[in-house]
């Protein structure tokens, strides 16, 4: 195993919260977890660090804290360059792309009450994953891509169960609003569902 794939594994972990928030991460007992030598380790541990997901302690890492600060802070920017990376998608978007975002879409309709958070924030973020990759923009898609990542952990963190059509209600009238090249309708629905995204993480809606 190299040091991308402990680094997927280990972010991935920290997004689920199997490695909880403020929990220590010692070298050797990861290369011992993951069978490997102490240097993929740390480089991935330092990809991690790098990308906030984790602060570093003397020789060990902690898993970075949950905070409303830092959900602030994300929200702030999110609500600058999402819409615009959304408007961009609707100008740059192919029909087969669009074809493809209407599936996903559509897959929407599978979840029901007993569907875990995890299954639901995970299609939520490949729905604006395909979104971001549409805008044709790597660097903004990369960036936004890892605000979200971070946002999934928030909502992980929430200890009630994720109302589907709630949480999807703005995707289908931003689905809609790119199909039709309503540029008003994509900033208002993106500008929406961020804002309702962040009042369930504070529980204030």
């Amino acid at each position: 195993m190299d040091s991308l794939s402990v680094y997927k594994a280990l972010r991935r972990k920290i997004i689920h919260l199997e490695l909880a928030p403020e929990s220590v991460l010692n070298l050797s007992d990861l290369a011992h977890e993951f069978k490997v030598s102490r240097t993929p380790i740390k480089e991935a541990l330092l990809t991690l660090q790098a990308e906030e997901w984790i602060l570093r302690q003397g020789s060990h890492f902690m898993v970075t804290p949950l905070s409303l600060e830092r959900v602030r802070e994300i929200t702030e920017i999110r609500m600058q360059l999402e819409p615009q990376a959304n408007v961009w998608a609707m100008q740059r978007i192919t029909p087969e792309e669009m074809a493809e975002l209407k599936a996903l879409e559509a897959g929407i309709r599978n979840f029901d009450a007993s569907t875990p958070n995890t299954e639901i924030v995970e299609y939520d973020f490949s729905i604006h994953h395909h979104i971001f990759v549409c805008a044709k923009n790597a660097q903004l898609a990369r960036l936004l891509e890892r605000l979200l990542r971070h946002y999934l952990r928030f909502w992980l963190a929430i200890p009630r169960s994720i109302e589907r059509d709630d949480f999807f209600a703005e995707h289908r009238v931003l689905v809609q609003a790119l199909e039709t090249k309503d540029e008003a309708a994509v900033r208002e629905s993106t500008t929406r569902h961020i804002r309702n995204s962040v009042a369930e993480i504070m529980g204030t809606r």
